[in-house]
């Protein structure tokens, strides 16, 4: 299975921001240890014309020259430097890495070992997302015509709505948010399927919202390609989540999720997202169990091709 990085673009942040940037350094050292069969490399660029796929010119060129507003570089929640602008765009890259890499290889499964940011908008970023790497490769894998029909698949507790808004009136898009009813974003878009969950919600439910959810995607949808966003932050942990996942209940979530895809044929392409554990090793600890699982389910796949 090919798992894209950008650890090493790192993004420099004052001391005390909330946001926790060495995970992604921790994830890629926790999976090369302990994950065998993954082929790690680095993720590629992005230039101008992709991210225009999902965003407006004038934003891009902003971003790159660091003439945000200060209201559009607060909603962001980073400082401009060079640093997050690449890492931007290697992020955004790796999940297009992971896209023709799951729609390719036998395995039908590839990794980004960051991305899912889902809260930037066409024509600007917010809460720490500056572009939008969902809906940026879903368009590129059309433009290049490798398929139709995609689905994002969002798991991260807050809602996907700059993926909703970019991709509204879309049809050949499916956006699903399974996410708190409560938390950020305040103010909700609408995805093509909006799942809002209570504060202190556990397993079951939350399981069992899960498979209806991707029961009716399967019913109203055909995706040939899945964007997973695999948020570690519906945890019970989790200092920014107000769910009660417990990493039992995360690990059933990720296979629920494999498991339809693989019943149906459909690659998958999978994000990190967010995760803002009270103690970073447990975000550390489920996203390495979602990396886990997709090499499980990839080298299920591709000993399915392998001649009898």
């Amino acid at each position: 299975m090919k798992a894209f990085y950008s650890d090493h673009f790192v993004l420099p942040l004052p001391t005390g921001h909330r946001f926790p940037m060495q995970k992604y350094r921790l994830i890629h050292e926790a999976a090369l240890a302990s994950i065998s069969d993954i082929d790690f490399q680095e993720a590629p660029t992005t230039s101008d014309g992709v991210l225009a796929l999902a965003h407006h010119p004038h934003y891009i060129a902003a971003v790159s020259n660091g003439t945000l507003t200060e209201n559009v570089q607060k909603a962001i929640g980073f400082p401009w430097t060079p640093q997050m602008v690449e890492r931007s765009r290697r992020s955004a890259g790796a999940t297009i890495a992971a896209c023709r890499a799951a729609l390719t290889e036998p395995e039908r499964i590839a990794v980004n070992l960051a991305g899912g940011t889902h809260h930037a908008f066409a024509d600007q970023g917010a809460g720490f997302c500056v572009f939008n790497d969902a809906a940026i490769a879903a368009r590129l894998m059309q433009a290049e015509r490798r398929l139709q029909r995609v689905a994002i698949v969002d798991l991260d507790v807050h809602q996907g709505n700059g993926t909703a808004s970019i991709l509204a009136n879309d049809e050949s898009i499916f956006t699903l948010s399974l996410h708190g009813a409560r938390n950020y974003p305040f103010d909700k878009e609408r995805s093509d399927l909006d799942v809002a969950l209570a504060d202190g919600t556990g397993d079951e439910v939350y399981l069992s919202a899960l498979r209806d959810a991707l029961a009716t995607m399967m019913a109203r949808f055909s995706p040939q390609l899945i964007i997973f966003l695999a948020g570690a932050d519906p945890h019970e942990g989790d200092r920014l989540g107000r769910l009660k996942l417990s990493f039992d209940g995360l690990a059933r979530r990720d296979a629920m999720l494999l498991e339809t895809a693989s019943q149906h044929g459909i690659p998958v392409a999978i994000a990190m997202a967010g995760g803002y554990g009270k103690n970073i090793q447990d975000t550390v600890a489920i996203h390495l169990q979602t990396i886990s699982l997709a090499a499980h389910f990839a080298r299920r796949n591709g000993a399915e091709q392998l001649p009898t």
